[in-house]
């Protein structure tokens, strides 16, 4: 998404854009294939999107999909307790003063105004601290903020970098509830995100390579002069410049010397194929669970499709107990049976992002110059935020802005 967020950028102010993609199909992890085995498309995972995600809103807008996005006409995200059957709504209001945690009825049960207080640590949390020792036991820490660190981060709580939080939470919840309404890809996420910008640099004449891996980057005289990509050679002439959007270990044997992120962490997820519509509750298209397996439920159409963020303890399992573990969890938010496994398909990204500890987003690079005229982008770049489409989207505007600018 970064390296198609820069393009479509650049395309868009009248710069000549060649796109090369190593895989067969655009997107990297956020995209859309069909499963034989389900016998209709899915996503290779779930994303859920804020409306107060300023570069992602932009790059839909420009690429015409501002209306590709699905979700409630105002904030509200729904939970469930597996362990007690208890459900709520969490419903920011509108407006920058906070008045909903002073209502019982819009905050998480067995919670006072009080505890929400404990969220201004993020604003002064210093780069060592994690989101445990910010906002650390009770029940909001249980329902609030560690689904909602672990879905951001990517990482456990208690190994999760609290700083990374504060820029999500100013961008987003500070500003109420008209920049935090939930938003998920109404058809999927290539319909959403990809096939739009394929289209928009269609258009705009740029030049567009599948299966086309990028070997090396010879350079000479502090610029790099060719790309290598296996069987061709593409030559650089003195005003062509490169977005480097790969992963952070292939940027790193791409570009002697760079410190970039070096560990990882896992997300698995599970489709389940209904015979009928999902129907969650409240006619909402996910659902955040407690207490289960999985952290997150999403619904779109017969397909129920649930995320385990930070999934180490899962990644290595064999499928079918992924399948049967998290299958329960669907089943009691669904009123269904849960010995009655319906077709499934679990798909692992033992790499979904870098490991969001205070450790590692110090090795996060800058907007930085690799050569003269090689730019970095990629959600593991330093843009400030967590590695999120968000994070990918910012990063490539900000690489694409630094190429117009030099």
């Amino acid at each position: 998404m970064a390296g198609l967020a820069a393009a479509v950028e650049l395309a868009r102010e009248g710069h000549a854009v060649a796109l090369h993609e190593a895989a067969g199909a655009a997107g990297g992890r956020c995209r859309s294939f069909f499963d034989d085995s389900l016998g209709c498309p899915i996503d290779n995972g779930n994303h859920l999107l804020l409306s107060g995600n300023r570069d992602t809103m932009r790059y839909l807008g420009t690429v015409g999909a501002g209306d590709m996005l699905a979700g409630p006409a105002s904030a509200c995200f729904p939970f469930l307790d597996l362990r007690t059957g208890e459900r709520w709504l969490l419903r920011p209001n509108a407006g920058r003063l906070p008045w909903w945690i002073l209502d019982s009825r819009r905050r998480v049960p067995g919670t006072a105004f009080t505890d929400y207080l404990a969220g201004l640590r993020f604003a002064l949390a210093g780069g060592g601290r994690t989101v445990t020792d910010c906002v650390g036991g009770g029940a909001l820490f249980e329902r609030f903020w560690e689904p909602l660190a672990v879905a951001v981060l990517n990482t456990p709580a208690e190994l999760g970098a609290a700083r990374l939080l504060r820029p999500v939470l100013r961008e987003t919840f500070a500003l109420g509830e008209a920049a935090c309404r939930p938003r998920i890809a109404r058809t999927g996420l290539s319909d959403t995100f990809v096939a739009p910008a394929l289209e928009f640099l269609g258009r705009h004449g740029a030049a567009i390579r599948f299966n086309n891996r990028l070997r090396a980057i010879g350079r000479a005289g502090g610029r790099a002069r060719h790309l290598e990509f296996g069987q061709e050679t593409v030559a650089l002439g003195e005003k062509d410049s490169v977005v480097l959007a790969v992963p952070p270990a292939a940027a790193a044997d791409l570009v002697p010397g760079l410190d970039a992120p070096a560990e990882s962490q896992p997300i698995v997820n599970a489709h389940f194929r209904l015979p009928e519509p999902a129907g969650l509750p409240d006619e909402l298209p996910f659902l955040g669970l407690i207490g289960g397996t999985a952290q997150w439920l999403f619904a779109r159409g017969a397909v129920a499709s649930i995320t385990i963020s930070a999934a180490n303890a899962h990644v290595d399992e064999p499928v079918e107990k992924i399948a049967r573990q998290t299958w329960r969890d669907v089943a009691a938010a669904l009123g269904r049976d849960p010995d009655a496994l319906p077709p499934y398909r679990v798909v692992k990204e033992r790499r979904a992002t870098f490991a969001q500890t205070p450790e590692e987003i110090r090795r996060r690079p800058a907007m930085w110059e690799a050569f003269a005229n090689v730019y970095l982008a990629g959600d593991w770049v330093d843009t400030g935020i967590p590695a999120t489409i968000e994070g990918a989207m910012r990063s490539g505007y900000m690489a694409a802005r630094t190429v117009v600018g030099k």
